[in-house]
């Protein structure tokens, strides 16, 4: 398929040369910048009554027209934005996700370019050292660098939220939760999939983990779903310590944020805490096998740029990670979107 969801015709590709397709890969570099050009002088926003001409948006925006004309035509070729007449741009759906506040998180996604770019940068040294990109780049990690720059972390969190906004339903649609009374999320931010699992299951209660300055920012989201009543807020530190008697603990997104040794911590944590035939469950991108195409490989690249030692795993890692953490993985679930739904359950036999 292609940007635009069109069938793309394999005959003119699978004739382009092995340079030619590395050179179609290397121009992702200037796309990135195209997207991040135009999305910081709203150029989508100003589409959004109409369609205008180069000539129109580059007084608009202040920028050069000739210039504006050649970004928005290469950006038109690869299904961004729609070339009505000579010079004459509409908006399609690409191009409208780069709008401000599109709910997709497009547009928040692409201004982070700058820093991403910068420490993507640091790849040929990540690759010699194993050093972070961002303590490379910044001389700090990613989660420092969002506290010193908040209009980048606003940012940066409105496009996780915005990006991952199917997830829940996808988990809840894909896994059974009939059986579980008492579901603790760790790690569970503003409390959306806990919300989602709690509205469809009645009977169940919830615990919603985090660190105490951000559960506070769960309760509107657990009051849309009408699952405040159900569910208690507690304040912590998952490296530390978690709620007690819990039969299901849920993790979504916490263990691809750390290396191996963090993760062992969080699971111990959690097998000190979940009943004795308790479940856990992972909610994770698990990476197939060999070079099989998934959105995760591309996810791993940007955890090894920018966080300190995150990644994407594979079924068997998950297993031996698990394993160590003191549980048995069950198996893994699929949904409907790139995630699945890892189970464990605490294993007597694990170290």
């Amino acid at each position: 398929m292609t940007a635009t969801g069109e069938a793309q015709d394999t005959s003119q590709t699978s004739t382009i040369p092995p340079a030619g397709r590395l050179l179609e890969m290397f121009g992702g570099l200037f796309v990135a910048w195209m997207l991040y050009t135009v999305a910081e002088r709203g150029v989508a926003d100003l589409l959004t009554d109409g369609p205008q001409t180069s000539v129109e948006l580059a007084q608009a925006t202040g920028l050069h027209e000739p210039s504006l004309y050649r970004i928005l035509r290469s950006l038109a070729s690869f299904g961004v934005f729609v070339e009505e007449s000579p010079r004459r741009f509409a908006l399609n759906p690409l191009g409208s996700a780069l709008q401000t506040g599109d709910p997709s998180g497009g547009r928040d996604f692409v201004m982070l370019v700058p820093w991403h770019a910068r420490a993507g940068a640091e790849l040929p040294r990540i690759a010699a050292s194993g050093e972070n990109g961002m303590q490379l780049a910044f001389g700090m990690p990613i989660w420092e660098f969002l506290k010193q720059n908040p209009e980048e972390s606003a940012a940066f969190n409105r496009a996780l939220i915005a990006t991952g906004a199917g997830e829940p339903a996808a988990v809840a649609d894909a896994y059974d939760f009939s059986g579980v009374q008492r579901l603790v999320d760790v790690g569970g931010g503003i409390g959306t999939l806990l919300a989602t699992v709690l509205e469809r299951n009645p009977l169940a209660q919830g615990v919603l983990f985090d660190r105490a300055d951000v559960i506070d920012e769960a309760r509107p989201t657990l009051a849309e779903h009408g699952v405040a009543e159900r569910c208690e807020l507690v304040g912590g530190d998952f490296f530390e310590a978690m709620p007690e008697g819990g039969d299901a603990y849920v993790m979504s997104h916490i263990v691809h944020d750390w290396d191996d040794d963090h993760c062992v911590t969080i699971l111990r944590n959690c097998r000190r805490a979940i009943d004795p035939d308790g479940r856990l469950l992972l909610v994770e991108m698990v990476l197939p096998p060999g070079d099989t195409p998934h959105p995760g490989q591309m996810l791993d690249v940007f955890m090894l740029v920018l966080s300190g030692g995150g990644m994407e795993r594979t079924e068997e890692q998950y297993a031996e990670l698990l394993h160590r953490g003191g549980f048995r993985l069950t198996r893994v679930v699929p949904t409907q979107s790139a995630v699945s739904v890892i189970e464990a359950v605490p294993d007597p036999d694990a170290a």
